[in-house]
């Protein structure tokens, strides 16, 4: 009887769990918050501690190398703060700063898997990383280790306890802006379509039910422009231009992403080697699309609206027919295939359209990989 009872109640746990993971009405999620600072009133002095930054990174930098050549000894993060401890008084920065750089370069010298990264000079964009407890919001203003920083946007500060870490940093403009982690109260809406998507160079993506993202070629559009520019050495009229052709291509990256994230339970996304095209001539394309930068737009987005999101492997995807799934002999091939942009199927008839179909055969391969999760 007891037993009974106990899988009644596991049983009982269970189904609310499950009703709550798929019929959630709002879900807590973290996104980070930009907000410009104010460059005449602060730029000076986050200048002067970024400063300070760098020479603690390369302390860091320079200890871990000297650890691994004489002792083989590899010093984690919590070995770093302990050798660096006190300093942050000494150079003007709060000490979650101190704490977080030897963090931070800990963690990327171990992913990338190396003795020593790079050390950070003059050229370096500014960074001043921080905890939640190294910095506070009064009036509509930020306070770091006793510097006022004035915002602009102030209504989007985040409240008392909201806010996670964050950090300081400054672009190729010199304008300097306040980065800081909010949880935030997603609403989730139910959604039933599945999408497969196809990434390309002519257009950004292209999706199973026939719609495209369009590549808005902002680069190629202002080239010459900047080309004028930097012939010209003017450096800050340069760096204005790249400014506007990144922004313009992350609003419509943007409004794509959260539109098919929105309209979808299911998105499968070809798994395309950007990194690898941007070792050939395509590389001005393939960085004009921004697939890479989309990819992670639909990542976190699937993430916090309790989407599915997976990634397949696309080999073959364009030559095999959504139809019969077979590769007929019909099918463009190579790179002399590549300007083929329809095609019929002689084993079927099907006719396609090249993107289309793959992007049919991604959604396909997504299903069977998701079937047991999904249904």
């Amino acid at each position: 009887m007891l037993l009974l009872l106990i899988f009644f109640i596991v049983l009982y746990t269970y189904s609310l769990y499950n009703y709550s993971k798929y019929h959630r009405v709002s879900e807590m999620a973290t996104k980070t918050v930009k907000i410009r600072i104010k460059d005449s009133t602060s730029a000076k002095h986050l200048k002067r501690m970024a400063r300070a930054v760098n020479y603690v990174w390369n302390y860091c930098n320079e200890t871990s190398l000297y650890a691994i050549r004489y002792n083989s000894e590899w010093l984690s993060g919590f070995d770093l703060q302990k050798l660096t401890k006190g300093v942050g008084k000494d150079l003007g920065i709060n000490s979650t700063t101190v704490q977080e750089i030897c963090s931070e370069h800990a963690l990327r010298r171990k992913k990338a898997k190396k003795r020593k990264l790079r050390w950070r000079g003059r050229k370096s964009l500014g960074w001043i990383p921080f905890k939640s407890t190294g910095i506070t919001f009064k009036d509509g203003n930020a306070y770091y280790s006793g510097q006022e920083l004035k915002l602009f946007q102030a209504e989007r500060l985040p409240e008392k306890g909201d806010y996670g870490s964050g950090e300081l940093c400054e672009d190729s403009r010199g304008r300097w802006y306040l980065c800081i982690s909010v949880d935030y109260e997603v609403e989730v809406s139910e959604a039933s379509g599945q999408v497969g998507i196809d990434l390309g160079l002519k257009s950004t993506a292209t999706l199973s039910n026939g719609q495209k993202v369009s590549n808005g070629r902002y680069y190629r559009m202002m080239e010459r422009k900047l080309g004028k520019a930097q012939q010209g050495r003017k450096k800050r009229q340069a760096r204005g231009i790249h400014a506007k052709i990144r922004n313009k291509r992350m609003d419509d990256l943007h409004k794509a992403s959260t539109k098919i994230v929105e309209e979808n339970k299911v998105i499968v996304v070809g798994k395309l080697s950007a990194k690898k095209l941007a070792k050939t001539k395509m590389a001005k394309y393939i960085n004009d699309a921004g697939t890479t930068m989309f990819k992670t737009m639909l990542k976190y987005k699937a993430s916090a609206r309790q989407r599915w999101y997976v990634e397949v492997d696309e080999t073959n995807t364009t030559r095999t027919c959504s139809g019969c799934r077979a590769i007929p002999a019909s099918a463009p091939k190579g790179l002399k295939g590549l300007s083929v942009r329809e095609w019929v199927c002689c084993e079927c008839g099907a006719i396609h359209e090249r993107d289309i179909n793959a992007a049919l055969n991604i959604l396909r391969i997504g299903r069977d990989a998701l079937a047991p999760e999904v249904a």
